[in-house]
């Protein structure tokens, strides 16, 4: 009898119909307890007014109401303009140096290719504490001592809010430069020789074969590469918190997980932290369509 139930068993797990549903079912259950039940559950919290863990209050969407300060919309503003510099910096830059690297007379290649990949590997926070000193206030720091060679004098580049904006654009761009490069390589390495070959007997130079050939091939790894840098970028904490922890001058380093992190975890409010989390997903959807229906990528292949 124990056999015939085996046996059934296990002709049940090796059906065609059901062996789909079985290998599937393990992702399925992490997906709903660690995406779905957390993003429901932080839907409720952000309708409440948590006090302590049984002392709750519903409050509807006054938390919501609640993110029409000058402290969010600063916040708003600083992460905005963080992921718009970095996106300017780190397509174009990694798009040349891609190309520069996958030309074949390029000596070297596995060097640079290392030798900037390496900085992806480093930790956020210590590479945020060597930048910090490096933009110290000091004369004598680095960038002070390199800006000093060009007849400038020292600034306190992370107490005003250009200088500071610069020095978190520099950290991203050090960082993650590297990475972009080895996306837009794979992409580079994708395009048939024999279509540049075919272009540069009827003609065309280099500027047009990049222009008409590389650009248009690449466009999927661009809007790719344009997705996650909006999703880092607004997700910008730990490079904030490297350089002034949860206090700045002016609140010139805050952004919106800075202030998510502040109200949650300093002022223990967990229900206007939470309205900020889903405001914040939002307002990246957001963001991401209109940046996809820009780039065509809802476009069907025939228009």
């Amino acid at each position: 009898m124990n056999k015939k139930k085996k046996a059934s068993l296990l002709s049940f797990f090796n059906s065609p119909k059901t062996a789909p549903y079985v290998f599937v079912a393990p992702f399925i259950l992490f997906f709903l307890v660690c995406y779905v039940y957390p993003f429901i559950k932080t839907i409720i919290m952000s309708t409440q007014q948590i006090f302590g863990f049984n002392d709750v209050e519903y409050i509807g969407f006054n938390n919501y109401r609640r993110l029409l300060n000058p402290h969010f919309f600063n916040a708003l503003k600083t992460t905005s303009s963080y992921t718009f510099w970095t996106i300017m910096v780190l397509i174009p830059l990694p798009i040349i140096l891609a190309v520069f690297l996958n030309n074949p007379a390029t000596k070297g290649k596995n060097f640079f290719k290392s030798a900037l990949f390496m900085p992806a590997l480093t930790s956020v926070i210590v590479a945020g504490i060597f930048f910090r000193y490096s933009f110290g206030e000091q004369p004598t720091t680095l960038v002070n001592t390199l800006v000093g060679f060009f007849g400038m004098k020292p600034r306190v580049w992370l107490q005003e809010r250009g200088p500071a904006m610069l020095a978190l654009v520099v950290l991203c761009t050090w960082r993650w430069l590297g990475v972009n490069i080895i996306y837009f390589l794979s992409g580079l390495q994708a395009i048939p020789q024999e279509i540049y070959e075919a272009a540069a007997i009827d003609g065309a130079n280099a500027w047009n074969r990049f222009f008409r050939i590389t650009l248009p091939s690449l466009k999927p790894v661009i809007i790719y590469v344009v997705t996650i840098s909006i999703h880092g970028g607004y997700s910008m904490f730990a490079e904030s918190f490297a350089f002034w922890q949860t206090h700045t001058p002016g609140d010139i380093g805050m952004t919106i997980v800075s202030y998510l992190y502040q109200m949650g975890f300093n002022d223990f409010n967990m229900g206007f932290a939470a309205a900020i989390g889903i405001t914040l997903l939002f307002i990246v959807m957001l963001i991401n369509l209109i940046q996809l229906a820009f780039m065509g990528f809802f476009k069907k292949e025939g228009n």
